[in-house]
């Protein structure tokens, strides 16, 4: 049989821009302490969080999401782009999705657009979803944006979440290119288990349970976590992946320069780190300043150390996200060199 021409390779799908954007409300442990039965000290020891971001009353998901798309865009040189992700926990609204918003008020009207619902997971998955449009050729680039308000499903009066979670948004562009040049996103693994779909949830709300005042309970319409058990499963899942990832590629532990794992608090980041064998010193930590901010917790992560400089064009990145579903994943890339980088006030004001 004669030989057919395979043609030129698949385009792999290259990170070529970065931003982050945090609401300018800071809100410290001692102000939350002010109401709650707790206090600085205690916050700390357990979490390593020092202060988060909030959005303001009437602020929304999207106008996060909206201010991180367009430091991205303009960080990749002021391009454009022809699909808009937006993976995030706290949409504007339960119809319709979140993105196709957040595209229109950037200017990419006609753009394809929609939204990814992978809890704090969701980046990961959107970095596969994306490489996914542009290695198909559906997208010659993608605005991918992690976005979470979680103020707005957070119990104020919860001790034991309302410490941990803050609004934020954090973005990426990607664009057709070349597997083997810097930035070029590969080597995914994600999973789930929806047999523990009950470790973090907000009950009421959708189809399975509606949030009326009087068929639910105050706690069933807010944010819930079994922490232990949480925990156990974050690190146990997150180096699990990032193991399987790692072996995809063919890395070695000691080639990774920085561990950026999804931002859920100091204990749970060390601890994978520790489970890998990672010194404490290569991961990537902004959680002190920002707190958990869910999906936008990797990007917010990566475009605070750019901006200071800790990360460097050629640097070989391990990224590893868990999250409620349950689910997980990872991805590995080498850090590219970006026409205007992120600055430091752009995501930690």
């Amino acid at each position: 049989m004669p030989r057919t021409n395979p043609g030129p390779p698949a385009p792999a799908a290259v990170l070529c821009g970065l931003g982050g954007w945090v609401p300018p409300r800071v809100v410290t442990n001692d102000e939350l302490a002010a109401r709650l039965d707790t206090d600085d000290t205690w916050i700390r020891t357990r979490t390593g969080i020092r202060t988060r971001h909030v959005a303001e009353p009437g602020q929304a998901t999207s106008d996060l999401a909206v201010e991180a798309g367009r430091l991205a865009l303009r960080s990749a040189g002021g391009v454009s782009a022809d699909a808009v992700i937006v993976t995030t926990t706290t949409p504007d609204r339960p119809c319709p999705a979140t993105a196709p918003v957040v595209a229109s008020r950037l200017g990419l009207a006609g753009a394809a657009a929609f939204d990814i619902g992978a809890v704090c997971t969701g980046f990961v998955y959107g970095l596969a979803t994306a490489a996914g449009l542009i290695t198909s050729g559906v997208a010659e680039r993608v605005l991918l944006i992690g976005a979470d308000t979680y103020s707005t499903i957070v119990d104020p009066l919860d001790r034991t979440n309302a410490i941990i979670f803050g609004d934020g948004a954090g973005a990426v562009v990607l664009r057709a290119g070349d597997p083997d040049e810097p930035g070029a996103v590969g080597h995914f693994e994600l999973g789930s288990d929806g047999a523990h779909e009950d470790l973090i949830t907000v009950a009421a709300g959708g189809s399975r349970r509606r949030a009326t005042a009087v068929e639910t309970t105050h706690a069933e319409r807010h944010f819930a976590m079994r922490g232990k058990e949480v925990y156990r499963h974050a690190v146990t899942r997150m180096a699990a992946s990032a193991r399987t990832t790692l072996d995809q590629a063919g890395w070695k532990i000691g080639d990774v320069d920085h561990f950026v794992p999804h931002q859920a608090n100091l204990r749970i980041l060390h601890s994978v780190a520790d489970e890998l064998g990672l010194p404490r010193e290569r991961c990537v930590a902004n959680v002190d300043t920002v707190g958990n901010t869910g999906a936008a917790s990797i990007p917010l992560a990566l475009a605070d150390a750019v901006g200071r400089q800790h990360i460097s064009v050629g640097d070989r990145l391990l990224l590893t996200a868990f999250g409620g579903g349950l689910t997980w994943g990872s991805c590995l890339l080498t850090w590219p060199e970006l026409a205007d980088p992120p600055q430091p006030e752009r995501t930690t004001p």
